[in-house]
């Protein structure tokens, strides 16, 4: 199950980091367009993570002779979920430190300028501001930021793992061929 867990979080990871990178090389680094948007890296993830289904389904199939139990499904979907969320956390790290950590003065720098744009400013804006200088301090912290960077993925795994653990565990659902 570990080798099926890490294969399939492997391949979810490295989709999922694969395509937020080249997005951000896409767009210079920038927090724009749509690969900057939080619908689409939430469909990139949910399509990384559908490995959790394929894999479930192929270990059912080919090592317990079509039939798995809700629980052991679940805890190879978790695995790949986590195996998944490890792999993105650290290239984002990675990335942080090719980019010099620019990533957060530049979100901040353009939230602020969007709170401008919308008319916010004296005290309103002087709050956001100490709110957003504090959310960077802690950004700055890696025991702060690494959790994270994995949460942000995770439950999406969880959610997954879930759903295609109650799905097949009926062995009626996508059974093995000949």
């Amino acid at each position: 199950m570990l080798k099926t867990a890490l294969t399939y979080g492997s391949v979810s990871g490295v989709f999922v980091i694969g395509v937020i990178l080249w997005g951000l090389a896409a767009q210079g680094g920038h927090n724009g367009g749509i690969f900057g948007t939080e619908w689409f890296g939430y469909l990139i993830m949910i399509l990384a993570l559908s490995t959790i289904f394929l894999a479930i389904r192929d270990y059912r199939n080919k090592k317990l002779g079509g039939v798995i139990k809700f629980l052991p499904a679940l805890g190879l979907g978790l695995m790949i979920a986590a195996f998944a969320g490890i792999a993105y956390a650290l290239a984002w790290e990675v990335y942080l430190a090719v980019t010099h950590y620019r990533f957060m003065d530049e979100y901040v720098a353009s939230i602020i300028a969007r709170q401008r744009e919308a008319g916010v400013s004296g005290a309103a804006l002087e709050a956001k501001i100490a709110e957003l200088n504090q959310m960077k301090a802690a950004y700055a912290n890696p025991l702060f930021r690494l959790p994270m960077t994995f949460l942000e993925i995770f439950p999406v795994g969880l959610l997954i793992a879930l759903i295609s653990a109650a799905v097949l565990r009926n062995p009626k659902v996508l059974p093995a061929r000949g």
